[in-house]
C-alpha cells in the first residue's frame, strides 16, 4: 500500500462534507478534476471503495464511513499542529487588543491587567469597552485578542476562563414609584414607567434586549455607569450589576424590586478568546495569568434566578 497525502485526505473529507466533487472543489478553492483525481488516487492506494458514486449525491460506503472517522481525527490534529507552528514562529506581540464588556467589574480586572502589562513593557495594551453583544462581535471578527464579558458557551469558536458570577438586580430610586415597592410588583404595574436599557454596541446585534417590559417607555444609554446615574436620579428604573449598587442598596439610595415577576438573573463573567486562532507568546502568558488569578469576583449575591 503506497502512502497517501494530507491533500488527498482533505479532498476526501471535503467531498463527504459537501456531498459532491463540485461542492468539495468550491470548499477547497480547487478545480473539480483535481479533487476527483485526488480521491480516486486515495482509493487506489488504499485498495478500498470509499465512495458510492451511483446516486445523484456521492455517499460513503461502509468502509468509507469507518475510514472517514479516522480522517476527521487526523485532520483536526494536523490543524492543531499547524496552529502550534504559527505560535512558535511568532515573536512577542507589539500590541494586544482586549475588550471589556459592560458587565465587567473594572477595579479587579484593570488591577490584573495593570500587573500583567507592567511586566511586559514591549507589548502595548489596546483597551476597548463594548456593550451587550459588542464584545462577541469584536472577538469573532478578529478585532480583539481577548474579551472579558459573558459569552454564548455553545459557540465552539470560543474558549473561556470563569472569572465569577454577576447578579443583575432590578432597582428603583426610593421616590420613583407612586406606590410601595414590593416583591410582587408585576410587569403590568411597571408599564407606565421609563425603563433604562444599555444599547448594544455591536454593528449587527445578535440578541434582543434583556429584561424588557413590553409596552413600557424606554431610554437607552451606552453603559451601566450612565444607567446607574439615571436610576439614582429617579429618571428610570432597570437592572444593574449587584457589585455596582451594593452601597446604594445598603444605605437606601436604591431599592431592589427583586421578586416573583422580576427575579433578576445571574450572568457568568469570563475571559474569552478564539479557540480556532493562533495566539502569540504574550497572549498565552496573559491567558495563563488570568487562569491563575481566577475567579476575580466573590460569589454573586442577591435573590436572582438563572435564565
Amino acid at each position: 500500500m503506497a502512502s497517501f497525502t494530507l491533500h488527498e485526505l482533505q479532498c476526501f473529507d471535503a467531498v463527504v462534507r459537501g456531498g459532491s466533487f463540485q461542492a468539495a472543489a468550491e470548499l477547497l478553492h480547487r478545480s473539480h478534476p483535481s479533487v476527483f483525481a485526488a480521491v480516486a488516487k486515495l482509493e487506489h492506494q488504499l485498495g478500498l471503495n470509499l465512495l458510492d458514486r451511483t446516486g445523484y449525491r456521492v455517499r460513503l460506503t461502509e468502509a468509507g464511513r469507518s475510514f472517514h472517522r479516522k480522517v476527521r481525527s487526523l485532520l483536526r490534529e494536523a490543524e492543531e499542529l499547524r496552529t502550534h507552528a504559527k505560535q512558535l514562529a511568532m515573536g512577542e506581540e507589539a500590541e494586544l487588543r482586549v475588550v471589556l464588556g459592560d458587565l465587567c467589574p473594572l477595579p479587579p480586572v484593570l488591577g490584573l491587567l495593570s500587573r500583567f502589562f507592567g511586566q511586559c513593557p514591549q507589548t502595548r495594551l489596546h483597551l476597548q469597552f463594548e456593550a451587550v453583544t459588542g464584545p462577541w462581535e469584536r472577538l469573532l471578527e478578529d478585532e480583539a485578542d481577548l474579551i472579558v464579558h459573558r459569552v454564548p458557551k455553545g459557540d465552539v469558536r470560543m474558549e473561556w476562563i470563569e472569572l465569577g458570577r454577576v447578579a443583575m438586580v432590578p432597582v428603583v430610586a426610593p421616590d420613583f414609584l407612586p406606590f410601595q415597592p414590593t416583591t410582587v410588583i408585576t410587569p403590568q404595574q411597571m408599564q407606565g414607567f421609563t425603563q433604562c436599557v444599555v444599547r448594544d454596541s455591536a454593528r449587527r446585534p445578535l440578541e434582543q434586549g434583556h429584561f424588557l417590559v413590553e409596552g413600557a417607555p424606554q431610554c437607552s444609554v451606552p453603559d451601566q455607569f450612565m444607567k446607574k446615574e439615571l436610576i439614582l436620579h429617579g429618571m428610570a428604573w432597570g437592572h444593574l450589576p449587584r457589585f455596582m449598587v451594593d452601597a446604594e442598596l445598603r444605605d437606601g439610595r436604591l431599592l431592589s424590586i427583586t421578586g416573583r415577576h422580576f427575579p433578576g438573573v445571574i450572568e457568568e463573567l469570563v475571559a474569552a478568546r478564539r479557540r480556532d486562532r493562533p495566539h502569540g507568546p504574550v497572549a498565552n502568558r496573559l491567558w495563563d495569568f488570568l487562569a491563575r488569578h481566577a475567579p476575580v469576583l466573590r460569589p454573586a449575591r442577591g435573590r436572582c434566578l438563572t435564565r
